[in-house]
């Protein structure tokens, strides 16, 4: 490894060599998400998966046979220059101390969202990699889901007018708890659909619409045996003007549109999930030059006014291709010094800052103001 200007690991000895990257839990995330997305990007190697589980072990194994494992985190800090990356995909509640002992033993950190618990923890985390000159990037996947890389093509293209209002849904049919931290009453588990499907739709939020001047917000625990939030609604009023309607659940059973979005000029509404998470469940893996992302006609969202989609108003819209591979490829454009940070850490703050307000304004019953963003934040990304 060569060393950075801030004596931190830089780029690969010998030039074009893929960055070796080291993920830390094997879960959900890590199986599903971030393992198959960082093998399939060019100019990253999955080096290195930390796990102590061994049916874990065997998974990866036989996913990825090259594949190094660590029984622990510290086995990474420990041949640091051995590594060019550490992804962070383990339970909410290690993201901060993870990414913090990562940053400190000199690698870049990607983090599964939330980053961390408060927007003071994000923003310390900020502060830490820009000391070590470090790139510290969040897993906000959903900004390459199919759905709204469509619908951010519309609004730029004057398509709806001015937006006068934006309806998300994120809603599940699940009426049994599944149990796990996910759904623990435990605060210092961070779970709860507020911070888990929260985190996506707020985010998305923010970057088609910017800053959030006000939050309202309901949150319930609706099944029996529940303990975390899983019926929960925030309504954020934007600095432009903007008012946004955020629904996630997991207690819908009959689910609402994905998008329904109300301009001056004509409205958009979208039904359906973006395939990309149920193809990779199902084992399926993006290769370059092949199909991916990809949804029939009869998903299309559809544009118009004055009469419902669901009737036939409006026309159909060709949804974009969802694309979670440009994540992965702007990471390794951004450590090797080519591009930008694809998602910042105070970006995932100002996430943060709505989903605190909600958690407050549910509890206490009333709308929360929020300052304005800091003069050096900046938020809107498109």
């Amino acid at each position: 490894m060569t060393p950075n200007a801030s004596g931190a690991p830089g780029t690969p000895d010998a030039p074009g060599a893929p960055l070796r990257v080291a993920l830390v839990g094997y879960g959900l995330a890590g199986s599903v998400f971030h393992a198959p997305l960082i093998s399939a990007t060019e100019g990253l190697t999955l080096d290195t998966v930390v796990t102590s589980n061994d049916e874990r072990r065997a998974e990866a194994r036989a996913a990825y046979p090259d594949v190094r494992f660590a029984a622990s985190p510290d086995e990474l800090w420990e041949r640091a220059d051995e590594l060019d990356l550490v992804v962070v995909a383990t339970p909410n509640k290690t993201h901060v101390p993870l990414a913090t002992a990562a940053l400190k033993a000199g690698l870049p950190v990607v983090v599964d969202k939330p980053v961390a618990g408060t927007a003071a923890e994000a923003r310390g985390l900020a502060a830490l990699a820009e000391e070590r000159g470090l790139l510290l990037s969040v897993f906000q996947n959903r900004r390459w889901d199919n759905d709204f890389r469509t619908l951010a093509g519309l609004i730029d293209d004057g398509e709806l007018g001015e937006v006068q209002r934006f309806e998300s849904r994120f809603e599940r049919w699940r009426p049994r708890p599944k149990g796990g931290w996910r759904e623990s009453g435990d605060p210092e588990e961070i779970g709860g659909l507020l911070y888990d499907l929260g985190s996506h739709v707020v985010d998305q939020a923010l970057v088609l619409f910017g800053p959030a001047v006000q939050v309202y917000a309901e949150s319930d625990v609706r099944r029996p045996g529940a303990a975390a939030d899983d019926d929960t609604f925030i309504a954020i009023t934007h600095a432009n003007g903007v008012r946004s309607h955020l629904y996630v659940s997991a207690t819908t059973a009959q689910l609402g549109p994905r998008f329904r979005v109300l301009g001056s000029k004509a409205g958009y509404v979208k039904y359906g999930l973006d395939p990309q998470e149920a193809a990779l469940r199902e084992g399926l893996r993006p290769v370059a030059g092949e199909p991916w992302g990809e949804e029939p006609e009869g998903s299309w969202g559809r544009l118009g006014s004055g009469e419902s989609p669901l009737s036939g108003g409006g026309a159909p819209v060709r949804t974009l291709p969802g694309d979670y591979p440009a994540y992965y490829a702007a990471v390794a454009s951004a450590v090797r010094g080519a591009g930008d940070n694809p998602v910042t850490a105070l970006q995932a703050a100002a996430a943060l800052d709505v989903l605190e307000a909600a958690r407050r304004s549910a509890r206490e019953g009333v709308t929360v103001t929020l300052p304005g963003p800091p003069a050096d934040e900046e938020h809107t990304v498109r």
